[in-house]
């Protein structure tokens, strides 16, 4: 009978342990300017930590928060900081604001055609164009031809971050295509020669990053890292990824220590985003 009863027991264990073989599920959801790094890092975490599987998805910031907010995901990748509403959706269904941890930077580019002769604009010119008041690239330097204006659904964080920091909360130009990712904007303005788009630095292959000014009297800048760390680059940002805080704890927390830490930033330098100085890793 002890015979039975251990086996019984050495089988239950063994299913115990089969069942448990990914018993550190991370789910993670948000930023489509996040995803790619999201996915490297994760495929490098697991590499590292066979026991943990960590899910990757896209589908824009404010989806992210959503699925924060009712639980769906443990992590939301974020382009631009929580809003005060989703924080509050967010302590209504578990009681605390979500943790933020900055994990990146990013310098926003514009993109062009590489055919394209424009190659700078301030950031006036650029809100001009991208709100509908500058209609032809003559006006800002360029060919006698009508400017197509490529942007991002309204669900994404760099959408808002660009229409609150750069279009100083005007709406876009009504004619504006929107595009369901910065991968597409650019597959988009590299097509179209008289295009114009913007999104993540780290998306620049295949267009033409615009140097951009802060206005009239000052220089260009080219949204390079040493650009965008020293805030040189005047269309630059934090990205974030937010938990509830009663989840970062156990390999969540070993997770995101671990991304921030020196393995973690080199794979941001290797996907193209700009590293945190070291005295934000903390």
């Amino acid at each position: 009978m002890k015979t039975v009863v251990k086996s019984l027991l050495t089988a239950g264990l063994g299913f115990a342990l089969v069942g448990s073989a990914f018993a550190d599920n991370i789910t993670v959801k948000g930023s489509d300017t996040l995803v790619v790094l999201a996915q490297k890092w994760a495929e490098a975490y697991m590499a590292k930590s066979p026991t943990t599987k960590i899910q990757v998805t896209g589908g824009g910031t404010g989806t992210g928060f959503a699925a924060l907010q009712n639980k769906s995901t443990d992590l939301c990748n974020a382009s631009r900081k929580i809003k005060s509403a989703e924080q509050a959706n967010c302590i209504k269904a578990f009681g605390k604001r979500p943790t933020e941890y900055k994990v990146c930077l990013d310098g926003l580019s514009v993109y062009v055609s590489a055919d394209n002769p424009v190659k700078e604009l301030t950031v006036a010119q650029v809100a001009d164009i991208f709100s509908g008041k500058t209609k032809n690239w003559k006006q800002v330097g360029g060919l006698d031809a009508p400017i197509t204006v490529y942007s991002r659904e309204n669900s994404s964080g760099t959408y808002e971050f660009f229409k609150e920091h750069v279009l100083q909360g005007k709406d876009f130009a009504a004619s504006a295509q929107t595009m369901p990712g910065t991968a597409s904007v650019l597959q988009a303005v590299a097509k179209d020669k008289h295009g114009i788009g913007y999104g993540g630095a780290a998306y620049g292959a295949g267009a033409k990053h615009l140097a951009i000014k802060k206005d009239d009297t000052t220089a260009a800048i080219e949204p390079t890292e040493e650009n965008v760390v020293k805030g040189l680059y005047p269309i630059w940002r934090y990205l974030f990824v937010y938990v509830n805080p009663a989840l970062d704890k156990g390999d969540i927390a070993k997770y995101l220590t671990w991304l921030r830490g020196d393995e973690g930033q080199k794979i941001v330098k290797d996907v193209g985003y700009f590293p945190l100085p070291k005295t934000l890793r903390d």
